[in-house]
């Protein structure tokens, strides 16, 4: 992309682990002499432990190239595997198929593997990498190939490389014996500044540039800063911002660029959390539709040295469509409260005349429990009481009860799942057959206002509704309309 742009051979800043791009710091060189140290004195087993970015592999790779003629090398990387895995791994890197062996056989085609190379006057390293993700069974495995040795000399040398995380594990009271043989623990820490800058200086150099130099000296010193030393995210830092340079026609990169690459490479979210929005006054009824003003205050996203000003719009709208909702619950509570007092001062006025009391045995017993009879089955709607159930209540307004009610009510109610736990205030209709009515007034006292509702009431607090199939019935609480004339060709109940 940008090779020619800036006199370059090969891509400097690559991700994957080349040793011919190792740069050794000092603490890079401490720790590639003593694993170099600990396998030339048979020491057994090594560690190695380091921030994720820090170059732990590519020391690895640069130590198997080191060891290419005094010993033979097995590489392990996936670690995330079981006791058996594992040494399949091992015996396939050793070149010897593990398929339809056992443990035992494992072990000692490891063994014979390893006494081999011991005459041939080679070493065996074994290098796992990522360790950190190693069950404890899978440890105490590794811990166990320690005991292939002779009486002078170990025939399998480990080395552990890992995150932070490793040392953790190792020190946990479980691996006490594995931790007890880890003879060098070497770590590495991030770059300082100069060691910043002079890393960045060589992997551009062996890249073959040539000629000014690329970074200025306030964006290696914005590098170090951002990138904390480790050297993952300067190359990350350097590829981006040579990526930004190269579309402007820029071949010196200052900080500005190093810190539009830091906003580039951020994963932090574009828009931080709203404020809670203070509580919006109702609009007048005649009021015309205002457009939504922009917020005067802007969120802030704040990334290391760089502030990115985003403007938070989701909750001005969401906050409108609240306020809305709000004022047309408003609306219609304040219609149906106002309905309501109206019909209960024209009740309070109105003399209530004694309706005619009739006992109708209803004829259910022959009306068929099918789905087409049941849609064309009238029903009453009641309200249940505390503790009523649906035997109780068919006997209080139907006068009977039994499976064929059972049935009826069960297919009417198909919502309920238990009819013996209804919830007080709970809607349930009953089988109602054309033409046919229980008595269900008892007293003075229950009689309802012609006025407010032609139905009947069978007790205080519970409403009585006759209703055909088709008629839409509404839910608990909503706003009933004006009420509807009967149908002539219907007999409803006379009072």
């Amino acid at each position: 992309m940008f090779l020619d742009h800036f006199n370059l051979r090969e891509q400097p800043f690559g991700v994957t682990p080349d040793p011919a791009y190792l740069y050794f710091s000092q603490t890079h060189l401490s720790t590639l002499e003593a694993l170099k140290n600990g396998i030339f004195n048979d020491r057994g087993f090594m560690a190695l432990i380091a921030q994720p970015g820090m170059g732990k592999t590519t020391i690895l790779y640069h130590l198997v190239d080191q060891l290419w003629n005094a010993a033979r090398t097995v590489f392990i990387f996936q670690t995330q595997c079981d006791s058996r895995e594992f040494l399949g791994h091992v015996l396939m890197e050793l070149g010897i198929n593990p398929s339809g062996m056992d443990i035992v056989a494992m072990h000692e085609h490891l063994n014979k593997t390893l006494f081999s190379e011991m005459l041939a006057g080679k070493r065996v390293v074994l290098i796992v990498d990522e360790a950190q993700d190693l069950a404890e069974p899978v440890l105490e495995t590794i811990r166990l190939l320690s005991n292939f040795e002779t009486q002078h000399a170990k025939l399998l040398q480990i080395i552990f490389a890992g995150q932070p995380q490793l040392a953790k594990t190792l020190a946990s009271p479980a691996l006490a014996q594995l931790r007890q043989r880890i003879a060098v623990v070497a770590r590495l820490s991030p770059f300082c500044a100069e060691e910043t800058a002079s890393y960045v200086q060589h992997r551009l150099q062996i890249a073959g540039h040539s000629g000014d130099a690329v970074f200025t000296a306030d964006a290696l010193a914005a590098i170090a800063e951002q990138s904390h030393g480790i050297p993952r995210n300067i190359n990350n830092l350097c590829f981006s911002a040579m990526g930004l340079g190269f579309d402007r026609g820029l071949k010196v990169l200052d900080a500005d660029i190093i810190r539009e690459a830091v906003a580039q490479l951020s994963l932090e979210p574009e828009v931080a959390q709203p404020s809670v929005p203070q509580p919006i006054a109702p609009l007048p009824p005649a009021a015309s539709p205002v457009p939504d003003p922009e917020p005067e205050a802007s969120s802030k996203l704040t990334y290391p040295a760089v502030t990115v000003r985003r403007v938070n719009k989701s909750w001005v709208y969401g906050s409108a469509a609240v306020a809305i909702l709000t004022l047309l619950g408003v609306g219609v509570i304040s219609r149906s409260f106002g309905r309501q007092v109206k019909a209960a001062s024209r009740a309070a006025e109105t003399p209530l005349q004694r309706p005619v009391q009739q006992t109708v045995e209803p004829t259910l017993a022959q009306a068929n429990t099918t789905p087409q009879a049941i849609s064309s089955l009238q029903f009453l709607i009641v309200a249940v009481g505390p503790n009523d159930t649906a035997r109780e209540i068919s006997l209080r307004y139907l006068g009977r009860f039994d499976d064929e009610i059972l049935a009826q009510i069960k297919a009417l109610n198909p919502e309920l799942k238990d009819l013996n736990q209804m919830a007080p205030g709970q809607l349930l209709r009953l089988p109602f057959p054309t033409g046919t009515l229980k008595k269900v007034f008892d007293s003075d006292a229950n009689r309802p206002s012609a006025d407010l509702d032609p139905a009947p009431r069978a007790a205080e607090g519970s409403q009585v509704l006759p209703v055909d199939q088709s008629t839409p019935v509404k839910a608990a609480g909503a706003n009933p309309g004006p009420a509807q004339p009967a149908e002539t060709s219907k007999p409803g109940p006379e009072y």
